[in-house]
């Protein structure tokens, strides 16, 4: 009978033990607001697709033997990555534009704001070769895609506004970015605002542009920056902290010249070409795109976006930015990593305030 007690408390044990280890088991779980042509797993434009690419995060938990790392691709975009949030089946929100993370927080989901991801993204409208759409003001009146609720509507919004127009001036067909230029070589559609997938096709004669955010204000164009969960941040601060000392390590090398034409093929992984990448980002440094700092320019946009979006309709309630935030994470990558001047410094108009040694390492 005592051998037998001890053989069902040992078998116990075991169990308890092995619960325990089982336990300890985490999957950190990635989201993506979008996919790459011919539904890749990859995005572009910004520093947590070169983060994807480089492995940042698997290589700073590759010693972690109970943590993995999975990253999933929306093709609804921003929305669809919010409905993961909202589902709890998500705990990083890596590249989420402006305006869903905007809604999301009006609607009560519960998220942190650790770095930006893309800052200053490029807005283009294009339209057939032949067509008599020949700037923003020609747009009164036309059917014109968009893929609604991602930062390219705000951004939209804002650019129609400086021309004295909104959305109820333009007929908008709420297309994903692949369906939108689809739509648009095959004439279905007057224009299309989208990023820099069009700038192959304009090379090639099949679209023209006829507007870039990047020769307008600095204020125009479109945002996106890493998230965490309120209750992923709560219950593990320490992988939140390495979380983010990694994608700071990406932007960092995103932001280096002498990686220009490696950063371009990284976002090339998507299907987008190289060379679209170097024709959007000509006579502009990578470093004003994929900074990790925030500064007043970034805080400004974001505001801003914020009273926009309740101002176009788009939310129902003021949003607060303030509280958003999770500073500590970013000061303390950045210390950790050397790279608290790293980055140049904008204020709320995007007027550099202080230069940052990135940009004296490429002169």
């Amino acid at each position: 009978m005592k051998l037998k007690y001890l053989a069902i408390l040992a078998l116990g044990l075991g169990s308890l033990i092995g619960g325990q280890a089982s336990a300890e088991e985490l999957t950190i779980r990635v989201g993506y607001p979008g996919v790459g042509v011919d539904n890749r797993p990859y995005g572009y434009g910004d520093s947590v697709s070169i983060a994807r690419v480089g492995e940042y995060l698997e290589n700073e938990f590759k010693n972690d033997k109970d943590i993995k790392i999975e990253w999933t691709y929306f093709r609804g975009a921003g929305p669809e990555l919010n409905e993961a949030l909202a589902a709890e089946k998500l705990d990083i929100a890596a590249g989420l534009g402006d305006l869903p993370s905007i809604v999301g927080r009006s609607r009560g989901l519960e998220t942190k704001f650790l770095l930006p991801a893309s800052e200053r993204g490029s807005l283009y409208l294009a339209v057939a070769p032949n067509s008599d759409i020949d700037n923003i003001d020609d747009l009164k009146g036309r059917k014109v895609a968009q893929f609604r609720g991602t930062n390219l509507q705000i951004a939209t919004d804002a650019v129609l506004e400086a021309h004295k127009l909104t959305e109820k001036d333009i007929k908008f067909v709420s297309l994903t970015t692949g369906d939108a230029t689809a739509a648009l070589a095959a004439g279905n559609v007057d224009a299309s605002f989208g990023g820099e997938e069009y700038l192959d096709l304009a090379k090639r004669g099949i679209v023209k542009i006829v507007y870039a955010s990047k020769k307008d204000k600095p204020i125009f164009g479109t945002n996106s920056a890493v998230f965490v969960t309120a209750d992923f941040e709560k219950n593990h601060p320490d992988l939140t902290q390495r979380i983010t000392n990694a994608f700071v390590k990406a932007a960092a090398w995103g932001s280096d010249e002498a990686n220009r034409q490696a950063v371009f093929e990284a976002w090339a992984k998507s299907g987008v070409p190289a060379e679209s990448f170097a024709d959007d980002f000509d006579g502009q440094p990578l470093a004003r795109r994929n900074t990790a700092v925030v500064d007043e320019f970034i805080v400004a946009r974001y505001k801003e976006k914020a009273a926009k979006a309740l101002q176009y309709g788009l939310i129902k309630k003021e949003v607060d930015v303030d509280s958003w935030f999770a500073p500590q994470y970013l000061e303390n990558a950045l210390k950790e990593l050397g790279l608290e001047d790293y980055w140049p410094r904008y204020d709320a108009e995007g007027n550099k305030v202080a230069s940052g040694r990135v940009e004296v390492a490429a002169q």
